[in-house]
Parts: C-alpha cells; structure tokens; sequence
C-alpha cells in the first residue's frame, strides 16, 4: 500500500513508462509487460546488477527528471517499478511543472 495521492491511471501509466524505460536503457531480453510492479529488480527478480544501477539511475535522470544522490536511497528507491514509481511521483508533488 502506498501513500501515493495520484490518480489511479496517472500512476499506471508512470509503471508503464518506467518498465519501457527500463527495457530500453538496460538493453533488457523482455517486453516491458513481463516486468512485475512489485517483483524485486535485482537478485532473484530480474536480476539487474551494479552495472545495471550505474545506467538505470542514469535514464531515471534523463526520462523522469529525478535524481538519486546516494546508495542509501538508490537501495531503497531501486526495489521494485512500486518503489520506483512512488520516488518519482513524490518528486513530482514536490517539484511540479
């Protein structure tokens, strides 16, 4: 559950967005689809690596505008799309237009 007060189709369509994001930066073998909202990016989820976080906070920069300035908040925001999604969207409440 989170505390997120976006509107429900404004918070998919982020999901959506960020798991295209991700394929397409990570060079990744799936479709976008095939990504879980909660299902853990690294280790037994899709099984990303620290190469992989070098150039996922990278795209995260580019297509969404957020910044993720140190490994404390890169571990907690780089769990799942869940987690990633809800940093961007507190980025957006707090920084809007």
């Amino acid at each position: 559950m989170t505390s997120d007060t976006s509107p429900p189709d404004e918070r998919g369509l982020l999901k959506a967005e960020l798991k295209h994001a991700i394929v397409r930066a990570l060079r990744l073998p799936i479709s976008p689809e095939e990504i879980g909202d909660t299902a853990p990016l690294f280790g037994e989820g899709l099984g990303l690596d620290s190469i992989d976080v070098l150039e996922l906070v990278l795209e995260l920069e580019r297509s969404f505008g957020v910044k993720i300035r140190d490994e404390q908040t890169g571990m907690e925001v780089l769990r799942s799309i869940e987690t990633i999604a809800d940093f961007v969207l507190r980025h957006r409440a707090t920084n809007p237009g």
